[in-house]
């Protein structure tokens, strides 16, 4: 089949773009308003945008009433929110937390998540959640689109604290990805989670800069060197 989004019927009964980009880590996002009130909530559009020093980012469509997302008003106005890894014992909450509600409501207390209290920033962070990032607003760049939701606000955060659960760490000293169970995003209703692994390394001379930062060993933590 052959098609042309938004010029041609792609004559299926659902749009399959979603479900081509797959699967897609959840951007489980929490904030706070300038009141103070918590907001938390999935985002199937996020993901790690580079390691040194890490950034993330999110997409947020607008609502089905075409309003900004509360989670991107949050985040430009105070500057701060933090990731939390949703896994697939969390994925009830997950989804509780997806439902679009005012922005005074308190999404921790619909899905009845207990709140962690970050080091640097503000919001909180799900407490059973194994990993999470603090993150310092950078930048949006809004993405024109349809009304009443197509118009996307892609939201960028630089990661100035990670935690990550002594649980969630094997006796290596690496994600135990198939204990924790991450949770993707697919199509349709569709979610999956990791429940397997395999290892391939990219061809390359040992050793080098860009096996070591696909390995995780690269990266700049500042010394004594780098004092003014």
């Amino acid at each position: 089949m052959f098609y042309q989004p938004g010029v041609t019927p792609h004559g299926l009964p659902r749009d399959p773009f979603k479900s081509c980009v797959i699967p897609r880590p959840i951007g489980w996002i929490s904030t706070l308003d300038a009141d103070g009130v918590a907001n938390l909530s999935p985002f199937s559009q996020f993901q790690n945008v580079t390691f040194d020093p890490p950034y993330v980012m999110f997409a947020a469509n607008q609502t089905t009433d075409g309003r900004r997302k509360d989670t991107t008003h949050n985040a430009e106005q105070t500057g701060e929110f933090v990731w939390n890894m949703a896994t697939y014992a969390l994925r009830d909450a997950v989804n509780a937390s997806s439902e679009e509600v005012p922005p005074h409501v308190d999404e921790f207390e619909i899905a009845g998540l207990e709140k962690a209290p970050s080091r640097i920033v503000k919001p909180p962070r799900v407490a059973l959640s194994p990993v999470q990032f603090e993150c310092v607003y950078h930048s949006t760049v809004r993405l024109p689109g349809n009304p009443p939701m197509g118009t996307v606000d892609v939201v960028f955060g630089r990661v100035v604290a990670v935690h990550i659960a002594d649980d969630a760490l094997d006796a290596n000293g690496r994600l135990d990805v198939l204990k924790i169970r991450p949770l993707a995003r697919l199509g349709y209703y569709d979610y999956t989670s990791i429940e397997s692994t395999f290892e391939m390394a990219m061809p390359g001379a040992p050793g080098s800069l860009i096996l070591q930062g696909l390995e995780g060993k690269f990266g700049h933590t500042k010394t004594a060197a780098d004092a003014p």
